[in-house]
């Protein structure tokens, strides 16, 4: 019973899906042309004729007593699986009188010239139906998908007010049903398989117009797709269509685009990575001397720029005014304080990303430094440019991230100096909110001192001294200074105990072999030390040498 039940509701399944796709199909016909009610005799003739002019109608006769319904629809006429075309079915329903001789049915697209047709009925099937409601269908007038057209119906003779007029869109190629079997709609079916390590996408084709070629590419997507590079063709006579495609970036805008190799052939757009907006916050530019920050979106978009200060690992207040709606175009920011703290925030839809473009410190202009030398603190702001900057003294109460400004100053800094913030009293239990008032856009920066009981006042003053602390240029010369004297002081020392154990031995100078009366006494005083060599004034026993001291490296 179980089964029964199974194979049911599964037929019945089956059932719904193939009403839900008869239900999206159009109706086909094997040949066009004109039918009339049972024994309403017609005639059809093209008529491209200006249209005639109206005559005053009989009483009684107007439009909404002769047109009871007129329908327009498109059905499809194919050749072959992949070669059908579409037609618009004109379908009208009125009360036949012997004044009423034809209809006279026009249909007209934009830019196109008219396209009438007459419907004459013979003069017996008159008399016989008169009176009675009749009607005249037609689909022999061709339409492309999406097409347009304006239908204007009249009687023939032309009564004043009796027309009827009307417009109607033939179907989009969106239609399942004209996607698989009108030759403008085919565009192919493409599939894709992304790998991220090679950076490269798996294209695949289904579908596609048989005897003729496909061409596959990459392109950014905009009013038009961009391409990125050459077509890559797929011939028809291959039975292997696949391709792969390498990308630098997955944009959003990247897309994968196919199209039939004919003429004012339809194209079809697949973007692998459409979700992925987080692509699109970068390249973000900073001119260090006309301090402008400037971003310019690598695709279209609809988002939200605006410029926030870091206050925590999560969070980002946005400064005053700084917000710019954002699509295609670039979008600048002029006089911005390049502080790590001053960070990008970009919003598109309920989704936000922040981007920090300072936080490496590298066009930083001022930081404040605090040091501790003698068992007190040293405040002091280093700026790198000519800036004006307010310094304040706050207080954070407990709990609380505001810090409440109890003092402020406005101090001008020369380029390349030093602020010392000469603080007097105990200097804790306070902060110094610190902001650049010479720009548009600057963080505001709080630096906190140790906690503690007591209060504090401060007064900043500008120094005169540069940015290079010279105690750590003359503390090492003066040591190495040091200990250059020290050990050519002991050398000496050395040398002349050395030299005076040397004459008690020796009881003066002792004379070699001599070839030259007038030669010199050398004396090899320090065997130990070869780089330096001492000549020894004249004794008794060597009375013409030179007198001479000299110390060689």
């Amino acid at each position: 019973m179980v089964l029964w039940v199974a194979l049911l509701m599964s037929y019945w399944c089956v059932g719904l899906n193939g009403a839900a796709a008869d239900s999206t199909r159009l109706e086909r016909i094997e040949k066009c042309g004109t039918r009339c009610s049972q024994g309403l005799q017609c005639r059809t003739k093209p008529d491209n004729w200006f249209s005639p002019s109206c005559q005053n109608a009989a009483e009684g006769l107007n439009r909404s007593s002769v047109f009871h319904n007129i329908s327009l629809s498109t059905v499809m006429r194919c050749e072959g699986r992949q070669k059908c075309s579409l037609n618009l079915r004109i379908k009208t329903a009125f009360k036949l009188t012997e004044s009423i001789h034809g209809l006279y049915i026009c249909t007209v697209t934009d830019g196109m010239m008219d396209n009438c047709q007459t419907f004459s009925f013979k003069k017996e099937s008159r008399h016989r139906l008169s009176g009675l409601q009749v009607e005249v269908e037609n689909d022999c007038t061709d339409i492309s998908p999406g097409q347009r057209m304006q239908v204007t119906v009249k009687t023939i003779p032309s009564y004043c007010g009796v027309t009827w007029t009307g417009s109607y869109g033939a179907p989009e190629c969106i239609s399942e049903d004209l996607h698989r079997h009108v030759p403008e709609c085919i565009t192919g079916r493409l599939s894709y398989v992304v790998n991220p390590q090679r950076k490269e996408l798996s294209v695949s084709v289904s579908d596609m117009l048989e005897d003729e070629d496909y061409y596959l590419r990459l392109c950014y997507r905009d009013f038009i797709c961009v391409g990125t590079g050459a077509y890559t063709l797929i011939k028809k006579g291959e039975h292997e269509k696949s391709i792969d495609l390498p990308y630098s970036r997955p944009l959003p805008c990247l897309c994968i685009e196919g199209w039939s190799a004919v003429i004012d052939a339809s194209r079809v757009q697949v973007c692998p990575f459409k979700h992925r907006l987080e692509e699109l916050w970068s390249g973000i530019q900073f001119d260090p001397l006309e301090e402008t920050l400037s971003w310019e979106p690598l695709c279209p978009v609809t988002a939200v720029v605006v410029l926030c200060q870091k206050k925590g690992d999560a969070v980002c207040v946005d400064l005053p005014h700084s917000s710019q709606n954002v699509s295609r175009e670039k979008i600048t920011f002029t006089k911005v304080d390049p502080h790590p703290d001053l960070c990008m925030k970009f919003t598109a839809g309920h989704q936000s990303w922040t981007r920090c473009p300072f936080a490496d410190a590298r066009f930083q202009a001022w930081k404040v430094v605090v040091t501790r030398q003698q068992g007190r603190k040293d405040v002091k702001m280093l700026s790198q440019i000519t800036a004006t900057y307010s310094v304040g003294l706050c207080v954070k109460s407990e709990g609380s991230t505001v810090c409440q400004v109890t003092d402020t100053h406005t101090m001008h800094v020369e380029k390349h100096k030093v602020v010392v913030l000469k603080l007097a009293g105990e200097q804790c239990n306070s902060c110094l909110q610190v902001k650049r008032l010479d720009v548009k856009f600057a963080a505001t920066v709080i630096h906190c001192l140790e906690r503690c009981n007591q209060t504090w006042t401060f007064r900043p003053v500008v120094s005169r001294q540069t940015s290079w602390d010279l105690t750590w240029v003359i503390l090492p010369a003066a040591v190495c200074l040091s200990g250059i004297i020290i050990f050519t002081l002991a050398l000496h020392v050395l040398l002349t105990v050395y030299q005076r154990r040397k004459r008690k031995i020796n009881g003066g100078c002792i004379s070699e072999k001599r070839t030259d009366a007038a030669s010199d006494c050398v004396v090899p005083v320090l065997e130990a030390a070869p780089y330096a060599v001492f000549l020894v004034p004249d004794s008794p026993q060597c009375r013409n040498t030179e007198k001479a001291n000299l110390i060689s490296d």
